[in-house]
């Protein structure tokens, strides 16, 4: 099977699966909580300020489950799938499978503090890339926490992921990251938001990076209520020589059901 093959079936699998969450909601709508889903079509893949899909377009979705366990606390779930393509030395050609698509499975517990503005999350995120040779030691996991504050006229939040074995088992992974979302006044649907971030990584001759800080500003607008497309300028201070890691203007269009 080609990789172009690959990635098409990539791409039907995951229109399928968004298709369908709709309906399987409805179908089980006894089931206490909230099913959702989300699709989005992307100029470039970037995974903290770093290509996922060699400098070409993604096709993403997943769906998410969310239950409130005890007031203002909610447990949630949820699996988001991405094409990829990270041009592995040689992948293909009767050689060593490479990956062509990234699973997310993810879960944990977040809740508000009172009326405070405060919010949190806590859980955990496992990276897979079915299809992959082992050799390339690509799956990893991660726990996450996060503590927001809504002022109104902007929500910030901060968030810390740790990794006991980073992918390519590049060692301890810390990754700290400040966002800020603001939503326009008097335009309804416009949003701007931006995030700073750094990437602390154990092992940086085996990731090929050294450890690095990455910013992103981007602009959403909701258009009529049917689809959100946004704008994004991605950067690290990554050495701009290095493949696939240079600056990147991004074009998003997405969808949440």
């Amino acid at each position: 099977m080609t990789k172009k093959f690959t990635a098409l079936s990539t791409a039907a699998a995951i229109c399928a699966v968004i298709v369908a969450t709709p309906a399987m909601a409805q179908e089980k709508s006894m089931i206490p909580g909230t099913f959702s889903a989300n699709v989005a079509l992307t100029s470039e893949y970037l995974f903290r300020g770093l290509s996922q899909t060699d400098d070409g377009p993604a096709l993403q979705g997943g769906f998410d489950y969310e239950v409130e366990v005890a007031k203002p606390v909610s447990v949630y779930a949820g699996v988001w799938a991405s094409n990829v393509d990270f041009g592995e030395s040689g992948a293909g050609a009767g050689g060593i499978d490479g990956a062509n698509i990234e699973i997310d499975l993810y879960g944990g517990l977040k809740g508000n503090i009172g009326d405070t503005g405060l919010s949190w999350n806590a859980g955990f995120i496992y990276y897979a890339y079915p299809g992959a040779d082992s050799s390339f030691n690509y799956d990893f996991w991660e726990i996450q926490g996060a503590v927001g504050y809504d002022f109104g006229i902007a929500a910030v939040t901060g968030s810390l992921n740790y990794s006991p074995e980073y992918t390519l088992k590049s060692g301890d992974a810390y990754y700290y990251k400040l966002a800020v979302d603001v939503p326009v006044p008097g335009v309804k649907g416009l949003s701007l938001s931006g995030y700073v971030a750094k990437q602390y990584i154990e092992k940086n001759t085996v990731f090929g990076t050294a450890d690095y800080v990455e910013w992103n500003m981007g602009v959403t607008y909701n258009v009529a209520g049917l689809f959100d497309a946004s704008i994004t300028y991605s950067d690290t201070d990554v050495s701009p020589d290095t493949d696939g890691k240079e600056e990147a203007v991004l074009f998003t269009v997405s969808k949440s059901f």
